[in-house]
């Protein structure tokens, strides 16, 4: 695994859920001591906290988070898993008094997008049933389709959206570790009323995404 030029023999991976749901699952996935499953909670101010204690504490060479997200565009399904090509926030707005070049999801003086660690991005693309896109982050819950059609009307390209990813990205932007999120599609809010698509994906029990992030991290560490 090569991270700023150095390469390292033994590759330790932080993985970041948001729900004891989630936790649970990937626990029971992963026996490997170089590799840490933590649940930071909800929203962009835990998912960031909790990036930054993985961080300081397990002091991780790959932080990945893995869970679920709204998904958007003919491209995805539910169960489908997206891959963190690039990722943005759709809640963020600095105002256009401050200057000419900040962004609508931008916070001034960061990138308007974080994008992928190339090497991270390229191993997952090799992992089945995955899609590369852009996920954008917001502390909504997405349940009704006017909201979902707000947000795609700033990020039309968006192939889904969360609660947590790009502050984890932040959080690791700002700490120099690279970053990559998994999210399995739970529902297409664009395609539903009240949230009854994420009810029954959750009654179903998806485990895909969790299968996948086992996978990606497996291929880390037999690097």
């Amino acid at each position: 695994m090569m991270r700023n030029n150095i390469i390292f023999n033994r590759v330790k991976i932080g993985i970041i859920v948001a729900m004891d749901k989630e936790l649970k699952q990937l626990q029971t996935l992963f026996a490997d001591e170089n590799v840490r499953v933590e649940k930071c909670g909800i929203g962009k101010v835990n998912a960031a906290l909790g990036a930054q204690r993985m961080i300081n504490e397990f002091h991780p060479d790959v932080v990945i988070s893995s869970g679920c997200a709204g998904g958007n565009g003919p491209q995805v399904q539910i169960q489908d898993v997206v891959v963190s090509a690039e990722l943005a926030y759709h809640d963020v707005y600095c105002g256009a008094a401050i200057d000419n070049v900040t962004v609508y999801g931008q916070v001034q003086g960061l990138p308007a997008r974080y994008v992928a660690d190339p090497v991270l991005l390229e191993k997952a693309q090799r992992l089945p049933n995955v899609h590369p896109g852009l996920i954008v982050t917001g502390d909504w819950f997405v349940d009704s389709k006017e909201k979902m059609r707000e947000i795609i009307g700033h990020f039309p390209e968006a192939t889904a959206v969360d609660m947590e990813s790009c502050a984890i990205a932040q959080t690791c932007y700002l700490s120099g570790v690279p970053f990559i999120s998994f999210r399995v599609v739970s529902d297409k809010p664009l395609d539903d009323t009240d949230a009854s698509q994420y009810h029954d994906f959750w009654n179903t029990v998806a485990e895909r995404s969790f299968l996948t992030t086992k996978l990606f991290a497996e291929s880390l560490l037999n690097d």
